[in-house]
């Protein structure tokens, strides 16, 4: 058998660059399957390969080689929030992905894809035959199900995806054919196929129609007795939301009966055991080079644990296959490195290389008035700012293995700028000191602690949770006892990562300590710390955000902060590459002028540890907000010898 390369077509638009349209030339194969599957075929309960597989299966490039099957991937989870522990090694199945070095956009659900000389137009053709997990079919009605019952319907998606927002409003979807969609903005943006190839891009492949409209009004005149029957729903939205997900999360992980279209489909719900177990998908629409449908590896297994340092354990024991979240961050690197021959493992490398991992996020859009006006004072957070000794959290937390920094693209980028990088990252105290009585906290009460405006001790209350292995707990500690010498009250709330989301999601902290993607390229896709925007992880002035997206909802923001609403959507209409960049430079200039949030710390690139029989392993592994990988490239990684067992 042999295959020939897809073929690329570049159509000139003068929009970012060249927008590229691919169409593939498929050989003649002879498609060969997972042996798992030889029984199932053979009993007649499952259709042959080749009746599987859409008519133009994508053939995926492989890192190493062709592969063979077999074997379990075994992982550890922590409880309470760890989803996209599952969503990055599973569930990214969009219509276009990035290629593995993250350097371009390329056909993934899509087949191919045309756009307009002004990037106003996205016309996608879909892979004919292609199927959900469960053996339905999959076209372009599940797509328009997604649009017309789902996205426009405000009381499922409340907030639309930015992804989804154009200049002059939400995107408009149109069914061609049943393999055909195009999605129009009516003005440029040239940033849509770089955003479709991100994280939430997915959420236009992800709701099969024919198992969730069983659960709305509009397509089962018998629903009120499926809410009946769920104790924990009270109306037909929250059902819905059981069954499918929140559109502002990814939940494919809540109900394994749900179809998917990704490599492999849960087979229990994440929380609901101490295992969470994930089963080849015989229905995916991937193959190799050679024609064996992917994926390789059998199953994949998430052991819930409560803490990274039992995770380290089953690392060093050899109950770890794949894994960079948690474990893979400097203050590990000695243990395990030491344990590298016991837990029959080796080391990658991985780009994680965000804006800043360590920020202090101060609710601008705080509902207490009060804390409100001086979280607003930019004199108050550059005090803040100053306060804090980064260095001391690096030597201690990270082995010197970072730099002080606010968050802003890293050196390297063609956005850097010095300026970004340091302003106000100088640990001095009296600077500090200065600042927050410009603040109008120059008042103190007995125990040297600073009053707010109304005469009250001025607490600041932060939510810290245990994720990421980036010591976030302790490095909190430290920052309560920096902000205390300079006469700020800060009270350290220790939760989960899924307490902390509801909160700040709904507009009800006054602080917490998170990580932000942009420093690379994905400061132009994913500016979430540089312009307000709706995110379930990073909320500094939520309701701003939804102003942004529709002017009717939220709260009317500051002059500035409209102006960077209006620059961030000049950049995605700007008609040259060199005039987006100049119009992202314009943006930053004026959104690290603002000072929205305290950056700590940018980090040197991280690693992950992969059995030593692991093959077909990116390496250096690119990730950072948004970008959930390696979910696009899991199903081409295999265990030599078909097992992960000695």
């Amino acid at each position: 058998m042999t295959t020939k390369n897809n073929k690329i077509k570049y159509l000139e638009t003068g929009v970012a660059g060249a927008i590229m349209a691919f169409a593939t030339v498929m050989p003649a194969y002879a498609y060969e399957q997972a042996p798992s599957l030889d029984e199932q075929v053979q009993a007649g309960t499952l259709p042959a390969v080749d009746e599987r597989l859409p008519k133009e299966p994508l053939v995926l490039e492989v890192v190493e080689q062709p592969g063979e099957y077999g074997g379990t991937l075994r992982r550890a989870i922590l409880g309470g929030g760890d989803q996209h522990n599952l969503v990055r090694t599973i569930g990214s199945d969009n219509l276009v992905r990035w290629d593995a070095n993250w350097t371009e956009v390329r056909p993934n659900i899509a087949k191919s894809w045309e756009v307009s000389a002004d990037a106003s137009s996205f016309i996608f053709e879909l892979r004919e035959g292609m199927r959900w997990s469960d053996g339905a079919p999959f076209n372009a009605d599940d797509i328009m199900f997604w649009y017309e019952d789902i996205f426009l319907n405000s009381d499922l998606t409340p907030n639309k995806d930015p992804t989804f927002i154009g200049s002059t409003g939400p995107v408009k979807v149109s069914k061609i054919d049943d393999y055909k969609v195009e999605f129009n903005f009516g003005s440029p943006n040239g940033l849509f196929l770089q955003n479709m190839a991100y994280g939430f891009g997915y959420h236009v492949t992800a709701y099969p129609k024919h198992y969730l409209s069983q659960f709305m009004e509009k397509y089962n005149p018998d629903l009120q007795t499926l809410v009946d029957a769920e104790p924990a729903a009270a109306d037909w939205i929250q059902l819905f939301n059981l069954k499918a997900g929140p559109m502002d999360t990814p939940l494919f992980w809540q109900n394994p009966d749900r179809p998917t279209l990704h490599a492999w489909n849960l087979r229990n719900a994440y929380g609901s055991t101490e295992r969470v177990v994930a089963e080849r998908n015989p229905y995916y629409y991937k193959v190799d080079e050679k024609g064996q449908q992917l994926p390789y590896i059998d199953r994949i297994t998430y052991d819930q644990v409560e803490d990274v340092e039992t995770i380290l354990l089953k690392a060093f024991n050899g109950e770890i296959d794949y894994m960079l979240r948690h474990v893979g961050r400097p203050a590990n690197k000695a243990s395990l490195t030491d344990n590298m021959e016991r837990g029959k493992y080796h080391f990658f490398d991985v780009g994680d290389l965000p804006g800043n991992i360590m920020i202090l996020m101060l609710n601008l859009n705080h509902p207490d008035p009060v804390k409100r006006e001086v979280i607003n004072n930019k004199d108050f957070r550059i005090g803040l700012s100053h306060a804090v000794n980064r260095q001391e959290i690096i030597d201690l937390l990270y082995f010197g293995a970072a730099i002080p920094a606010q968050t802003a693209p890293r050196e390297g980028s063609e956005l850097y700028k010095e300026w970004y990088l340091k302003q106000f990252t100088e640990f001095d105290t009296e600077l500090a000191n200065k600042h927050l009585d410009m603040a109008g906290l120059d008042k103190r009460d007995d125990e040297g602690f600073r009053l707010g405006p109304d005469g009250k001790r001025f607490t600041l209350v932060f939510l810290v949770a245990d994720v990421f292995g980036l010591q976030y707990p302790d490095a909190m500690e430290l920052i309560a006892g920096y902000a205390a010498d300079v006469g700020l009250d800060i009270q350290v709330r220790a939760t989960d990562r899924s307490r902390l989301i509801s909160l700040h999601t709904a507009n009800e902290q006054d602080a917490y300590l998170w990580n932000c993607s942009g420093g690379q390229a994905d400061a132009y896709t994913a500016p979430l710390c540089y312009v307000p925007m709706i995110s379930n992880s990073v909320s500094w002035a939520r309701l701003w955000a939804e102003w942004g997206v529709d002017n009717t909802r939220g709260e009317e923001p500051p002059q500035a902060v409209k102006d960077i609403f209006t620059a961030y959507n000049e950049v995605k209409a700007a008609p040259t590459p060199e005039e987006m960049k100049n119009r992202m430079g314009e943006l930053l200039d004026m959104s690290m002028e603002q000072f929205f949030t305290i950056g700590l710390v940018q980090n040197n690139p991280v690693f992950g540890i992969a059995r030593n029989n692991m093959r077909n392993v990116p390496d250096p592994l690119p990730i950072a907000g948004q970008l959930w990988f390696p979910a696009p490239y899991t199903a081409q990684m295999y265990f030599e010898g078909g097992t992960n067992l000695p």
